[in-house]
């Protein structure tokens, strides 16, 4: 009988552009890798995520790969007469509450000695300090949200393991179903099996004292 190797990464997101590129990424380096999608990981349905952990064993390394920016019609508000309580909700459902959750079960189930990384796609945008431009008031201001949870978790996951690593990451303009409404001309636009190398390397250099930080694609820092 052939026993399946433990899993050392999970990609939640996995259908998406990136989170398939990195699945792919990542095993092509030799790593055993979980992948999870809608309608098997609901980032609305907490019940789906815990059961989702309970199949993961002690992975090394989980990544988040999700993200909402826009769905059926609706997208980033462009000035405060757009705001609508039910799409805000909606996003933060989706950029925030679910990677929370996704946290929440996995954490506990990582290595609790040596290297342990938990990354959850985050965006520029969600920095408070470089918004210049204002508007995209759901998008910004749930993955701000996002970004402090990373930073809370961190805090917490140090009490765990002290080795451990959570962070987020900003992957660029990447060439997926939610950039392509939003695309402007004279950005660097990214294939997703790209975004994914260059992500992969940014996790690779990652220290525990980074842990509870925000970095763009390039391995420069965000500010919050």
């Amino acid at each position: 009988m052939v026993v399946p190797s433990p899993v050392s990464a999970v990609v939640i997101g996995a259908s998406g552009g990136i989170g398939a590129a990195l699945a792919e990424a990542l095993e092509e380096e030799g790593e055993t890798v979980l992948r999870f999608a809608r309608p098997e990981l609901d980032l609305t349905d907490e019940t789906t995520i815990a059961r989702a952990a309970a199949r993961a064993g002690s992975p090394e390394l989980v990544i988040v790969a999700t993200g909402l920016l826009h769905e059926a019609g609706r997208g980033p508000e462009k000035a405060i007469r757009d705001l609508d309580p039910v799409w805000l909700a909606r996003q933060y459902a989706i950029n925030t509450i679910g990677p929370a959750l996704v946290a929440k079960h996995f954490l506990p189930i990582m290595p609790r000695t040596g290297r342990s990384i938990f990354v959850a796609l985050s965006a520029r945008v969600g920095s408070i300090s470089d918004n210049r431009l204002g508007g995209w008031y759901g998008y910004r201001a749930s993955k701000a949200a996002l970004n402090q949870l990373v930073r809370t978790l961190a805090i917490e996951d140090k009490r765990r393991n002290d080795r451990g690593i959570v962070a987020a990451l900003h992957p660029g303009t990447v060439d997926t179903k939610l950039s392509q409404p939003f695309r402007q001309s004279g950005r660097d636009i990214f294939a997703p099996d790209r975004a994914a190398v260059q992500l992969l390397d940014v996790i690779d250099g990652l220290k525990p004292q980074d842990s509870g930080r925000i970095f763009s694609w390039d391995g420069a820092e965000i500010s919050p």
